[in-house]
């Protein structure tokens, strides 16, 4: 068995890690608003949570089941994310994450089922998935709309720790961050000039544990994967009441 490098994460660190980041964000939109270090360091989970999905898919002995599990806990999470970022139960101007991962899955999986066809049959597929992410994203309001879908597929394309791919996943990382959902940051001076740092450009640090991970799962279980799907609307839910 080869030896464990002592920075490296698992699939159990990143789960765990991307929780408790994406609490934080939250916890920052809706109980303890104003606190921004809160929103800042919760960048990182999308991203995570993004490569853990396309981790998912390439380990799951069955797709359907990983399709219908998923599809089952976005329909659960639906009404605790509108009570928490809508205030009311019937909020349709913003689905939740799930949907976004689910799109980000059935695409994936059309690009899969191409795998044996030509070379100009596959690119033509990779280009169509990346138009069909980017409207749908926008058309179904899913959240991080066109973003979050292409940030998944970003990790699906360039998966892999050839340093090409790590560096075109570092390139497309920082147009969907500073550029699709770039926007809001904060202004600092330094030596006379003014600057501005964009609140989403702190997402890129979750590169920082996703390149430690090195396949290892860690501590698992049916019990510890039930933790990670109920997480997300049990979490919503308490926050949506409070």
């Amino acid at each position: 068995m080869p030896k464990k490098r002592i920075f490296e994460t698992t699939s159990f660190s990143l789960h765990l890690l991307a929780m408790i980041l994406m609490l934080c964000d939250h916890l920052w939109g809706t109980v303890v608003p104003g606190n921004d270090w809160l929103t800042c360091v919760g960048r990182l989970a999308m991203p995570i949570f993004s490569f853990l999905i396309v981790e998912g898919y390439f380990h799951t002995r069955n797709f359907k089941r990983y399709l219908l599990r998923l599809l089952l806990f976005a329909l659960l999470s639906e009404i605790p994310f509108n009570l928490a970022m809508g205030g009311r139960i019937f909020y349709p101007y913003h689905q939740n994450v799930l949907w976004s991962f689910l799109l980000s899955l059935l695409l994936i999986h059309w690009n899969e089922k191409s795998r044996h066809r030509r070379l100009p049959i596959r690119i033509l597929i990779a280009v169509l998935s990346v138009l069909c992410g980017y409207l749908l994203g926008l058309l179904t309001m899913v959240d991080y709309l066109h973003a979050g879908v292409l940030t998944v597929l970003c990790f699906y394309f360039f998966r892999g720790n050839a340093w090409w791919r790590r560096g075109l996943l570092l390139l497309s990382l920082v147009y969907i961050n500073l550029e699709l959902l770039g926007g809001y940051g904060y202004e600092f001076t330094l030596f006379g000039e003014t600057h501005f740092i964009a609140r989403q450009g702190f997402a890129l640090f979750a590169l920082i544990p996703i390149w430690l991970y090195r396949g290892r799962q860690g501590p698992h279980g049916k019990a510890l994967q039930l933790l990670y799907y109920a997480f997300y609307p049990v979490h919503l839910l308490i926050l949506g009441l409070l």
